[in-house]
């Protein structure tokens, strides 16, 4: 049974890899356009392939494709300007940098359409996985809007979602039309289902503001017993949040031009390839005892989706690693993307000093993510929700430009928008 589960495992692994391309056109843009761009696209389909798998919605399954579409021209608009734009070696080597940016941008989309062809192929995930789905760090989670709610009729823009609570809305379905990725003019009215993402701590919050009350749900008793399978699938959510945290701290190595970070970022890759051995081993010690093993074919791919994504921050840190120019330009990249990444000097006077994280509240007060904090210089990755802010710690940050500007003010400083 281990065998024939891992030959067709293997088997459709390679089907994956011929992707047919439509036809691409050549048209003049921006490299910096391209590549944010490119950064957008990868990170939505990430979120709408999980989104898939928690709902086994195939609607979301197909944008997902879509997408892969816009990202194969992407690509291609990427490789012509990396041609274009160098006239001179130390131009060349600048451009393979940038060009091993977006060749990473694009591992990680290659790898969100395997999850969404999968799921259009019918394989199925363990009704375990979708349970646990929403108790990663980043959790996901579907309301419908009721009538009169403090959101109906207004638009993300004038509700500021995700600085307030802590949840970025990254589908909308209205009938039976869907819109991806709204804007801050997108409207929503009641009926509207919401697909959002975000911290645990904004959920409630998020349902309130959708006129829905937050269900009290009760502590389940924990099993004596710990199967293979609970194994399997409680790893592949560690598997999730490292891959996640592995891509942003990759993006901060670059932005701020850290080794450190950068060594982080390949210490978190060698760390899921030992995550990935044991999760195979524990699923095919799972398939000896279920006698439909077509339910744990889900798992394997997803632990391939949580290593590619990995992989491909890694090799984004690479470019830090074998000290290849960064150019000005890829500051604006990052700053300008949906999602920006920040970092603050907490103040002596902060009201954050002397509160760990939990107390703080930031990521449900400003919709920031803390990717990491640097106390006494030393930096913790990933930090707990008992951590202590500490006066002069540096926070590294995630999120949308106004819960920056809300983290700034909460940390005592003057906000700037250039770096």
């Amino acid at each position: 049974m281990i065998t024939i589960l891992t030959n067709i495992y293997l088997a459709e692994q390679y089907i994956f890899e011929y992707k047919p391309m439509t036809e691409l056109e050549y048209q003049p843009v921006s490299f910096k356009d391209v590549l944010i761009e490119m950064k957008d696209i990868a990170e939505l389909m990430v979120d709408l392939a999980y989104s898939a798998i928690l709902f086994e919605n195939k609607d979301i399954a197909h944008e997902v494709l879509n997408l892969e579409e816009s990202m194969n021209q992407l690509v291609y608009q990427a490789r012509i300007q990396s041609i274009l734009g160098a006239r001179r070696i130390d131009e060349a080597e600048s451009m393979s940098g940038m060009l091993q940016v977006a060749e990473a941008a694009e591992k990680i989309s290659n790898s969100a359409s395997e999850i969404a062809t999968i799921i259009l192929k019918n394989v199925k995930f363990p009704a375990k996985l979708r349970q646990v789905l929403p108790e990663a760090e980043e959790v996901t989670v579907r309301v419908k809007v009721q009538e009169n709610s403090q959101i109906d009729g207004k638009t993300l823009g004038e509700e500021k979602l995700q600085s307030t609570t802590g949840m970025r809305v990254i589908a909308i379905r209205r009938g039976v039309s869907w819109i991806y990725d709204p804007d801050r003019d997108t409207r929503i009215l009641d009926g509207d289902i919401l697909i959002a993402k975000g911290l645990e701590g904004g959920v409630n919050r998020f349902y309130e503001n959708s006129g829905i009350n937050p269900k009290n749900t009760e502590d389940e008793p924990e099993d004596a017993t710990v199967s293979d399978l609970d194994r399997a699938v409680s790893l592949i959510i560690d598997m999730k949040d490292q891959s996640e945290l592995a891509v942003g701290l990759a993006y901060t190595s670059l932005l701020f031009d850290s080794r450190e970070v950068a060594d982080e970022v390949v210490a978190l890759d060698s760390r899921m390839d030992d995550m990935r051995y044991r999760l195979d081993l524990w699923i095919l010690e799972a398939a000896k005892r279920i006698s439909n093993v077509e339910y744990l074919r889900g798992l394997l791919y997803m632990s391939s989706f949580a290593e590619n994504i990995s992989n491909a921050a890694s090799s984004i840190v690479d470019v830090i690693i074998r000290d290849i120019e960064i150019p000005p330009v890829f500051k604006k990249i990052v700053r300008e993307s949906d999602e920006i990444i920040t970092k603050v000097n907490v103040g002596g006077d902060s009201p954050l000093v002397g509160k760990s994280l939990k107390q703080a509240s930031i990521e449900t007060v400003t919709g920031m993510v803390v990717l990491a904090i640097n106390s006494n210089g030393r930096w913790k990755y990933r930090p707990g929700k008992n951590e202590t802010i500490h006066s002069e710690d540096i926070i590294i940050a995630k999120g949308r430009r106004d819960g920056e500007c809300r983290l700034h003010k909460l940390s005592g400083q003057n906000y700037e928008r250039n770096i």
